[in-house]
């Protein structure tokens, strides 16, 4: 039964996102500018990157994509949670994130046109949930059926979700912001003549972008610090051991602190820009380091079981 749940998630998955390139390719604009004056290309080429945006999933697509949703929900929770037990792994932590990541965008999608972000999220859902039927060394945990430890889990993958999706974002405004600059600084070039650019034309403006990543940012930050209160709290009844500074709890406060310093600065002195998307990304990769990087070293590079 799994294994069909496997093929299932992965194909509605990577059939979307085929779907969505192919109508991409056939709706961008940019071979029609190469015969515009050089003097009017550049406006030329923005306006028809504003038409050229497409208005989002069709309502089948928002459908598949719920059911793909749906069912890579049912297999992580029946692959997690074996019968009372917990099975868990780097592999299982990536493809809950972007389960995750994947509904969140399913979410915004119905407020805001995100199809640059669908081209993106979708081939890395795709892939994220089969790595589970690669990377199998997993560790079974005895306590998993506590609901303290439940809830805890919960609320550090939601978290965890949240800021991969925030990462996304980020990637994504930096590649706006430096086709942006090119563009003013090379107005007479053919710059609006690739697929890149004609993806980055699907895009909300950048301001847009800007308030939905703080906004992820920023309910992130909230269930990250309520994910290391209850790991501290409720750690000594779950596992029997004290609280200790190991190499999962450093860089998942390092992430915290780096979130709320990008936060403070941005509520303080109006911190944005290439700095703070920069800062974002920083901060993401520590948190990755807390967790899903601690337990690809262990379990895949030394083969040791970790809790």
């Amino acid at each position: 039964m799994d294994i069909v749940l496997y093929a299932l998630t992965a194909l509605l998955y990577g059939g979307l996102a085929v779907a969505g390139w192919r109508a991409h390719r056939h709706t961008a604009v940019g071979p029609a500018l190469a015969g515009m004056p050089a003097g009017t290309r550049l406006g030329d080429a923005m306006e028809s990157g504003r038409r050229s945006k497409a208005s989002g999933m069709s309502s089948m697509g928002r459908v598949l994509l719920g059911v793909a949703l749906l069912l890579h929900g049912v297999l992580l929770h029946t692959t997690i949670f074996p019968q009372n037990a917990m099975v868990f792994g780097f592999a299982f932590a990536l493809s809950a994130m972007f389960w995750l990541g994947a509904g969140i965008y399913w979410i915004e999608s119905f407020f805001f046109p995100l199809d640059g972000l669908r081209l993106l999220v979708l081939p890395l859902a795709a892939v994220a949930s089969v790595m589970p039927l690669i990377f199998g060394g997993v560790r079974v945990l005895s306590y998993s059926a506590a609901p303290m430890f439940k809830l805890h889990f919960l609320i550090a993958n939601i978290a965890y979700g949240l800021f991969a999706i925030a990462a996304l974002h980020a990637i994504l405004m930096l590649m706006v912001e430096k086709r942006l600059q090119n563009m003013r600084g090379t107005a007479t070039r053919h710059t609006s003549n690739s697929w890149v650019s004609s993806w980055l034309d699907t895009l909300p403006p950048l301001l847009t972008l800007e308030k939905l990543l703080f906004r992820l940012i920023s309910a992130g930050f909230v269930l990250l610090t309520l994910t290391l209160i209850s790991g501290v709290a409720f750690n000594e009844q779950l596992v029997d051991k004290a609280f200790k500074l190991d190499h999962k709890t450093v860089f998942a406060i390092l992430s915290w602190v780096m979130f709320g310093a990008l936060l403070t600065a941005r509520r303080v002195s109006g911190w944005r820009g290439r700095a703070a998307l920069r800062w974002v990304l920083a901060s993401f990769v520590a948190l990755l380091l807390a967790y899903v990087g601690s337990r690809f070293v262990f379990e895949v590079l030394l083969h040791r079981a970790v809790v």
